[in-house]
């Protein structure tokens, strides 16, 4: 009780300027103490100026699952097999998914250093306001949460779009007269949004334990699917297979081509700051997080090194598989193993719902970060989406607001496949640059000379290196985000992320300029790491202290 009346009077400011953005949550909001995580939980939302008001139902595997799954790194290496046969051949396959895991090791260590320094719902654009110079803070804080939810929002419609269009390429396969049309897939994508909204919204308290067995299925569908084509297909030897990197894209040199396609295995590996998105949920936050990000990294990378040995080794056709009336390579490949239509909508089914599974929990994820951004009024329409009901406990209208943009952005498809590419392929820019500018900031306070704040997962003498080399990869391959698949380039292969990107910085800019600026206000201001760890009898002194101030 204590705890309540100190977040209801002043929970952090021990002045007469009350906490910022909480004053409209009710007390029967707040939920009942079995959620509210441990001690440490209960103590790092003192210090961070927040209200719990969702429950923290994640452990360890649970949260595990659900990074795990999300990333769904080996169904994204089959799925977009497309690009990395196009920019890189076997070879660059390879090698690429051998450079994204170095980089992915100190990209992620990264990450989990200041996911344990500040488990927030906000992640990146928090960390941003509270790492970086003051002079810049706001701006880039504001700027860095506009990215993270217009990716986050954008990876729900591309996943949900690549699980849409390979049931596509299944029916293509089974029923060669089929002409897939854009309403098709525009219908299967908002298909799959909506289920993935209603297991967000009605089972929601079960969604912890639905991830463990999709984990398993996770794990176990690579072996069903890797183990007949590694038995039954035929095989390139090692240098054909590892070592012949191509340059279908019609670049001027195989290394540009090598780097264009290393953004396959990149796009497989991105996002594990998801699990930061759901720290507000997850019991003693700031030491699960970290393991949950390493550990799902390492499981990922390692079901992904499997997934592109066997496709290496087995793929010896490869002309046959990119002229492939399905549109998917591995929809040939598994037909052209298997010689049954039975047998390869099996294996495409295990994928399907993996990356459906995934999507459920993207939209959590995008939910999440919205509904934490406008809690500092970072949005607009904040209170709307910043609002959570008494008995759901979680961010009802931020999950609403999800599924419209999801069908908002799938219905573009009517008008033009062009203009939804752009957007999927804005995902992944936008997480990257969270990362630099996050990391970035990281780096500027350790080279300030400033102390760190406390955590328990520490980088320690060996963090200034780490983050500067995670910088040093994340970089060039922010910029190969913007580029075309292949040459020449017309307006039906542009790539128009640069476009999208550019424009929604623009916009953001003038909206921070014009609004923002003067309602927003960052994490940093609220948060008091003076409060970090104070115990109950503190709780009580400093309730007193607010109380003779009022």
């Amino acid at each position: 009780m204590a705890e309540r009346i100190a977040h209801t009077i002043h929970p952090v400011k021990l002045d007469d300027t009350p906490e910022w953005n909480t004053a409209h949550v009710s007390e029967d909001v707040i939920v009942a103490d079995k959620w509210q995580g441990n001690t440490i939980d209960r103590s790092e939302m003192r210090m961070l100026g927040r209200v719990q008001v969702l429950r923290r139902n994640f452990t360890l595997v649970p949260m595990l699952g659900f990074s795990t799954v999300l990333i769904c790194t080996w169904e994204l290496l089959f799925a977009n097999l497309l690009f990395a046969l196009t920019d890189g051949g076997t070879g660059g396959l390879f090698w690429g998914f051998t450079v994204t895991i170095f980089a992915c090791v100190f990209i992620y260590l990264s990450m989990a250093e200041m996911a344990s320094m500040s488990p927030t719902a906000g992640g990146q654009y928090h960390w941003v306001s509270e790492f970086s110079p003051r002079w810049c803070q706001k701006y880039l804080s504001y700027i860095t949460g506009w990215l993270l939810a217009i990716g986050w929002q954008g990876a729900i419609v591309g996943l949900s779009f690549v699980a849409g269009t390979i049931v596509q390429g299944l029916i293509t396969l089974n029923n060669p007269s089929y002409e897939p049309q854009p309403w098709h897939g525009t219908l299967l994508v908002i298909a799959a949004v909506a289920i993935a909204i209603s297991v967000n919204v009605f089972l929601s308290k079960i969604l912890p334990l639905a991830e463990i067995p999709i984990l398993i299925l996770h794990v176990v569908g690579l072996f069903a699917i890797i183990i007949p084509l590694l038995v039954m297909a035929p095989k390139n030897d090692a240098r054909t297979a590892l070592l012949e990197v191509t340059n279908g894209g019609g670049w001027s040199t195989t290394g540009t081509s090598f780097m264009i396609g290393l953004l396959t295995a990149l796009s497989s590996m991105m996002g594990f700051d998801c699990a930061v998105h759901m720290s507000e949920e997850v019991k003693n936050a700031s030491r699960t997080l970290p393991r949950a990000i390493l550990m799902g990294a390492s499981i990922n990378a390692i079901l992904g090194y499997i997934c592109v040995f066997t496709l290496c080794f087995t793929m010896t056709d490869i002309p046959r598989l990119l002229d492939s009336s399905t549109g998917f390579p591995f929809l040939q490949l598994f037909y052209d193993v298997t010689g049954s239509n039975a047998a390869t909508g099996v294996m495409a089914a295990i994928i399907i719902i993996t990356l459906i599974m995934a999507v459920v929990s993207e939209v959590a994820t995008a939910s999440r970060q919205i509904w934490a951004f406008s809690r500092d009024d970072g949005l607009p329409f904040s209170r709307y989406l910043r609002r959570v009901r008494h008995g759901w406990n979680i961010p009802l209208n931020a999950l609403w607001v999800s599924f419209g943009f999801g069908v908002i952005i799938a219905l573009i498809n009517l008008g033009s496949s062009v203009a939804l590419n752009a957007i999927v392929s804005l995902t992944i820019s936008a997480l990257i640059s969270s990362y630099i500018v996050s990391i970035g900031c990281l780096v500027s306070k350790r080279l300030r000379g400033e102390p760190m704040p406390p955590s328990r997962f520490s980088l320690g003498k060996h963090g200034l290196a780490i983050n500067i080399i995670a910088l040093l990869f994340l970089c060039p391959l922010f910029m190969f985000c913007f580029f075309p698949i292949a040459t020449p380039v017309d307006k039906e292969t542009m790539n128009f992320a640069s476009v999208m990107f550019g424009g929604i910085t623009i916009f953001a800019t003038i909206w921070y300029v014009l609004v923002a600026k003067a309602i927003y206000r960052p994490p940093v201001l609220i948060q008091n790491r003076e409060l970090q760890g104070v115990d109950e009898k503190d709780i009580h002194s400093n309730v007193q202290e607010v109380g003779e101030k009022m």
